[in-house]
């Protein structure tokens, strides 16, 4: 592709990078440091809670961000996507896997705020709670599986993201090297679809 999409992919690649690393930080360092902090079970899951409550507006703008990315990346590549080999079934994979995570990161999200509540000593969060019991050992390990997801289907889609880069560059190598035959020797055609997108 000859015209470029800077300020498009930086936000993709920087929404990404925080999905991915504040998600893996939280599954590690935060619930790490909350079982190390925590002297009962229950303290455990208030100091988590709170620290997964505090980066939740932070992470929701950092998924805004990406795919906001995302869509103007797709808009910008739909006609390699549409005649490039491979390209159309990555970018199949990349939806599929991008669904996966914003999914698991709303369910994490879910199970959280039900541990928060069961976890708070708060009047009105333990009167939300009589209201709404829950298995909060079942509802922890659910967290907990979820949280680990995060980053390994963002991680997939870092993965991915490269592999497009990859498709891309090889796109436009295979053109620029026509174009440079083609400078040398006016009388040849233009770089025919074939060789710009196998």
């Amino acid at each position: 592709m000859s015209e470029r999409n800077t300020l498009i992919r930086s936000l993709h690649d920087l929404g990404l990078a925080a999905w991915f690393g504040g998600s893996l930080m939280g599954a590690v360092g935060l619930n790490g440091a909350a079982r190390s902090e925590g002297a009962t079970r229950t303290a455990t899951a208030r100091i988590s809670s709170s620290g997964w409550a505090k980066w939740t507006p932070v992470n929701a703008a950092a998924i805004g961000v990406h795919l906001f990315g995302s869509g103007g990346m797709l808009a910008a590549d739909a006609p390699r996507i549409t005649t490039q080999q491979g390209a159309a079934a990555a970018t199949l994979a990349k939806t599929l896997v991008t669904g996966a995570a914003l999914a698991v990161t709303a369910y994490s999200r879910v199970l959280g705020k039900q541990v928060e509540l069961a976890s708070s000593d708060a009047p009105e969060d333990v009167e939300k709670a009589a209201e709404h019991p829950i298995d909060t050992d079942k509802a922890q390990r659910r967290l907990t599986y979820a949280q680990w997801a995060v980053p390994a289907l963002t991680g997939c889609l870092v993965v991915l993201s490269a592999l497009h880069g990859e498709q891309q560059r090889h796109a436009g190598h295979s053109q620029g090297m026509w174009q440079r035959v083609r400078s040398m020797s006016p009388h040849m055609p233009s770089a025919p679809d074939w060789y710009c997108t196998r």
